[in-house]
Parts: structure tokens; C-alpha cells; sequence
């Protein structure tokens, strides 16, 4: 089949949570790890390529990026999309611009949009500035994200160090005026030289105003949400059939795993929650593994009951991130948990464990690329944008979910095992 829409994301969970999103309407989707090495063959209408990009260094991200525009052009991709996370997850010298300007280069485009709203998990913008609930960004508990805090809510402020060209506005009021309007503001901006055009949107009826608008561009950008509407809108356009048929995964036994190193507020309050209902649970500490390394963590595991679904987590408040961080340094710190908790995966496979709750982006990545994961099947949605998946490690068929740290609700990682149970 040839690929109608080609997408690019820049970490693990925000690309399962776009196949996701794009699975809901019929539309054949495929979720592949890293830029895959072998020509384009049994293509999905929607390809998604999953990076581990996000906080890479900017050479590193934009040079994974173009091989994976190659890819899906080779793939029959006319419409490419460049995803990133919902809350614009980023620094001064971040890479949501520079990729999006190297792709417009490769592409041949003047003009792209960038709209990370995601209202059904209450992110939202208006007047260009990013909204967390009713909370201003740089308000939200993303001012102390260890990796990328965010200290300014205003998408305009936060993008134009990161590009070479002019950013530009299409307000909400605009948008309210529906997708002529949205169009001819489009075209204005672009005849001002304006090349990066942040969207305000607070509703699922903004995306689809703004997506019936921008659906001509040849390349869009945002979180996964703004994409929802385009498969019936290349439908109406007469350009794919939404007919797939849904893949019927067979649910692996139920031993099972959590492995949490997000630390956001949500994800705190997960691991507080699933902790209470009695389940088994190791907290790791930084400077503890950064003396003793694995071994505790490890021999703990060894003697667990795996239907019990323990969990092994680094998730700490603040206060403790910043302490760890501050005597290891921030890379370093987050580096070391992404390898314990890699190494846990690996060990909890070889151990019989078929089912894997991941929480936080880089914790995800690091762990899919332990488990040797090459490409990842949709399954049902647990939460908006974090579905079951499935695919093969080392041999063994396996369930595994991706969240991002602050999707899901308090009782998330139970949930995930009752959605699975039901299927």
C-alpha cells in the first residue's frame, strides 16, 4: 500500500500515542522503532517512525530525522508529519525547530503549522500560550522536568530561538471563524515571510478546523491530536479507504512488569496509587546505583511473583530529582536509571515476563531498544494516546504499553492490566 501520510516523532511514547490516535479510524497504521534499515515493503497508509530524539544533540536529532523523511518518501509518502510532545517539551536550544526546518528544507516547503494542543488529556493553547488544565505551562509541574523544564508558556517566545525564519500566530478567535479563515491567515503570514505558524486550539472542534485547513500543507507538526482528523479528511479527499481491518494480537500470559523513571506529578501519583493497592515495589536511587550499580535492584526481582506485576521505579519529587542531579549531573542521572530499568526489562523477559508498563518517554525508549523491538502492532486504547502494543522480543511474543509521564490516570498502571485482561 502506498503510504498516504509519513510521520516522524521524537521519542517512543508520543509515537504510540500518534499510531493510536490515527488506529481509531480505520486507517492501517504501522509503528516502527528507529529508522528502519531495509527498503520500504508491506507499507501502512500511516507509517510512524519512532526516534529517540527529543533531547539529543541537534545534529544527531535533525540528521535521524531527514533518514526518516527518506524512508517514507521511498515509501510513497507525499504529507509528512513531524511530532513531538503535547506540552512542547524543549529548551532554548531545542530540536522542535531546527528538525521542523530541516524537513521543510528537504521537503521544498516555505510554511509549516505547529499545534500541540491534545484537549481530550488538557493541553491546550490560546493566544500562544500552552496550557496544562487551567494551569499557564510554565505553572504546571513542567517547570521541573528534569530534563526539559519549562519556564515560559508562550509557544511564539519558545520557538523563535530555534528557527531561522519568522513566527506567526493563528489565534483562536481565527480559528472560531472556521477553516476559510484559518486558510487565508495562512496565506497572509506566508506572504510576510512568516514560515513557522503556531495554531491556537482549546477543543476537539479547533483540530478539526485547523486540520481541514492545513491538510494542503506538505508538512505539519505538533503533538498527536492535530493528526487525529486527517484520515477522514484524506478519505473525503478520496485518497485512502478507512476499511482496515483491526489486527487481532493474541494476549500474552499474565506475568507483567511496571517499570516507571518518569517523574512527573501524574506519574507520581500512579506510583503512589499502585503502591497502595499492595502490589510489590523497588525504588531505585541514583546515587545508590551510581556506588553499588544493579545487583540490588536485580536479586530483588529474581525473587518476585511476576503475576503480581511488580513495579521498579525512579520516580521521586523534585526536590530529590534535583539533588541526585546536582551531585551526578542531569545526563548522567537520567542516563544511569535508563539503563537499570533497561537491564530490569531484559532481566524480567528472560524471566518469563510477556506484558511491560513503561512509564516516561526516554525511560521507554531506552527499554524498547533493550527488548530488541523493531516494530510494535496497536492494540486497544488504555488512556487518549497510550494504547497496548505488541510485538516479538528475543522470540517471545509480548505486550507492552509506553506512556508518556503525564498521561493516564492515578489508577493507570492497574487499569493497563484490566484493559489487557478484557481483550
Amino acid at each position: 500500500m502506498t503510504t498516504i501520510l509519513g510521520c516522524i516523532a521524537d521519542d517512543f511514547t508520543g509515537a504510540t500515542d500518534l499510531a493510536g490516535l490515527l488506529a481509531r479510524s480505520g486507517a492501517k497504521v504501522s509503528l516502527r522503532i528507529g529508522v528502519p534499515t531495509e527498503p520500504p515493503a508491506d507499507t501502512a497508509a500511516f507509517e510512524v517512525i519512532a526516534l529517540k530524539s527529543r533531547t539529543a544533540p541537534r545534529e544527531e536529532a535533525i540528521d535521524e530525522a531527514v533518514a526518516a523523511y527518506a524512508w517514507l518518501k521511498q515509501a510513497g509518502a507525499q504529507r509528512f508529519f513531524w511530532k513531538y510532545c503535547s506540552t512542547f517539551d524543549s529548551t532554548a536550544k531545542g530540536n522542535i525547530g531546527p528538525v521542523a526546518e530541516a524537513l521543510m528544507a528537504e521537503i521544498g516547503t516555505d510554511q509549516t503549522v505547529y499545534c500541540p494542543a491534545f484537549p481530550e488529556n488538557r493541553r491546550s493553547i490560546f493566544m500562544g500560550n500552552l496550557f496544562v488544565g487551567e494551569q499557564p505551562l510554565a505553572e504546571s509541574p513542567m517547570k521541573d522536568h528534569p530534563l526539559t523544564p519549562m519556564r515560559d508558556s508562550n509557544l511564539m517566545r519558545l520557538l523563535a530561538p530555534q528557527v531561522s525564519r519568522d513566527v506567526g500566530l493563528v489565534n483562536r478567535l481565527t480559528v472560531a471563524e472556521g477553516p476559510h479563515a484559518v486558510r487565508t491567515a495562512f496565506d497572509d503570514l506566508r506572504a510576510a515571510g512568516t514560515a513557522h505558524v503556531i495554531v491556537d486550539a482549546v477543543a476537539n472542534g479547533d483540530l478539526d478546523i485547523i486540520a481541514q485547513a492545513s491538510r494542503h500543507l506538505p508538512l505539519l507538526t505538533g503533538g498527536s491530536a492535530i493528526a487525529m482528523p486527517l484520515p477522514a479528511l484524506y478519505a473525503a479527499d478520496g485518497l485512502l479507504e478507512l476499511n482496515a481491518a483491526h489486527a487481532a494480537y493474541a494476549v500474552p500470559k499474565a506475568q507483567s512488569i511496571v517499570l516507571s523513571g518518569s517523574c512527573s506529578a501524574m506519574t507520581n501519583a500512579q506510583v503512589a496509587h499502585y503502591r497502595a493497592t499492595g502490589a510489590p515495589a523497588y525504588q531505585l536511587d541514583p546515587l545508590t546505583l551510581a556506588e553499588q550499580g544493579a545487583d540490588a535492584v536485580l536479586a530483588w526481582l529474581a525473587q518476585q511473583d511476576l503475576g503480581k506485576a511488580p513495579l521498579i521505579f525512579a520516580t521521586a519529587e523534585p526536590a530529590s530529582v534535583q539533588a541526585a542531579q546536582g551531585t551526578l549531573g542531569r545526563d548522567k542521572a537520567g542516563a544511569l536509571i535508563e539503563e537499570v530499568l533497561s537491564t530490569c526489562a531484559v532481566a524480567a523477559r528472560d524471566a518469563g515476563t510477556r506484558r511491560f508498563i513503561v512509564a516516561g518517554g526516554e525511560t521507554s525508549g531506552a527499554v524498547t531498544k533493550a527488548l530488541g523491538v523493531s516494530s510494535l502492532g496497536i492494540g486497544a486504547e488504555i488512556a487518549p494516546g497510550v494504547p497496548w502494543t505488541f510485538c516479538e522480543s528475543a522470540g517471545h511474543a509480548i505486550a507492552l504499553t509506553l506512556k508518556s509521564g503525564n498521561f493516564g490516570s492515578e489508577t493507570f498502571f492497574s487499569h493497563a492490566q484490566a484493559v489487557l485482561n478484557a481483550s
